[in-house]
């Protein structure tokens, strides 16, 4: 510790040397001045409560005691070899003594209740401030759980609403595409009517594919118990989307850790992690760096998605994870809630670090064992 360009140490040291030093002159100015000059050997005694005092404030009690006791010793035989012609004179100077001892105790004491005192305020505000922190993460912790229930219920209404959809939706959908597939093959390759007949079997899938997702994340799948290599999942990954991001010209990286296997059902940590990293590659259509990372940390396996586009919005990053909250117009808004029901599932979770423009990283946090 250094205050103003001086440790702790060194200081003491310089407050003891003063007071040495005082001590010292005040003392060779009593012994070198003659008794006929009385006047200035009264300045020179009363001088003594310079160091004496100073004693006590700087080193409290010890300090302000130790200090008088020396002054007094110093300052004896003074008295009583230089005074004892005037007996008068010297029962004041006996008197001055005791003083000195009673001014260094009071002085020493009262410095040393104000910095008790000082302690006790400093612990108590110390208190204070660890009763906040705590009060403030009891808050945190209920406004979360709190946000868990509304999830909750509006996911129990969204998987009541899905089951009826599912029959509804499915079974029309069908229909449209065995008929488009129908009336395709009987228009050849240069009619107009071909291609608008290619555009509603990619529209259908389309549809089922919203449908898929909406149900997977209103009804996920049970967890089963296992284990699986991590490194070697993100790998698998990885080459799903290598053309994809080589069209988009995006640069991958992967950097893998010292990971063992770790609990979980791979192939929905696979759909989490590869909604992540397309969700990376959309938010990079002119190209960039994807940077994906695996690491050990404290019991806990993290694999880090890192992309260099644009960020996501303070105002956007408070509610991504809801379900239809999307910032492209052909999203469905479901991919990154589907990732977070699934990370949830495995006792894990999502963290986030964005800024606008300067690309957004995720990071799922699993349990390692």
């Amino acid at each position: 510790m250094k205050q103003q360009g001086y440790t702790v140490d060194s200081r003491i040291v310089l407050r003891l040397l003063g007071l040495m030093v005082l001590l010292a002159t005040i003392s060779g100015l009593h012994y070198l001045t003659t008794t006929q000059h009385d006047e200035a050997h009264d300045i020179y005694r009363r001088l003594y409560y310079i160091p004496i005092v100073l004693g006590g404030m700087w080193f409290a009690l010890r300090g302000g005691v130790s200090t008088a006791l020396v002054a007094s010793v110093i300052y004896m035989p003074h008295v009583l070899y230089q005074w004892n012609h005037s007996p008068e004179i010297q029962l004041e100077q006996y008197l001055e003594i005791v003083l000195y001892n009673v001014i260094g105790f009071l002085t020493g004491f009262l410095t040393k209740r104000e910095r008790d005192q000082q302690l006790r305020y400093k612990k108590t505000a110390e208190h204070l401030d660890e009763s906040y922190r705590t009060l403030r993460k009891q808050a945190d912790q209920i406004i979360e759980i709190e946000e868990q229930l509304r999830r909750a219920d509006r996911l129990s209404a969204l998987g009541e609403l899905s089951a009826g959809m599912a029959h509804e939706i499915r079974n029309p959908l069908g229909a449209i595409r065995g008929t488009a597939e129908i009336l395709r093959e009987d228009v050849a390759k240069d009619d107009p009517k071909y291609e608008f007949a290619e555009i509603l079997i990619r529209e259908v899938e389309r549809l089922n594919g919203v449908l898929e997702d909406f149900l997977r994340f209103a009804r996920p799948a049970p967890i089963e118990p296992g284990f699986f290599q991590l490194n070697l999942l993100v790998r698998e990954v990885l080459d799903l989307v290598r053309q994809q991001a080589s069209n988009s010209h995006v640069e991958l990286n992967f950097k893998a850790g010292e990971i063992d296997e770790i609990p979980g059902q791979a192939e929905q940590i696979r759909q989490a992690l590869l909604n992540l990293i397309l969700n990376a590659l959309q938010a990079m259509p002119d190209g960039g760096r994807l940077t994906v990372a695996t690491r050990l940390v404290d019991n806990q396996a993290r694999i880090v998605v890192a992309d260099s586009g644009q960020g996501i919005a303070e105002e956007d990053r408070q509610r991504i994870f809801n379900p239809f909250v999307t910032t492209r117009s052909e999203g469905t808004g479901l991919g990154l809630a589907i990732t977070q029901r699934i990370v949830q599932g495995h006792s894990g979770h999502i963290e986030l670090v964005s800024r606008p423009g300067a690309g957004a990283t995720f990071t799922v946090c699993l349990p390692a064992g």
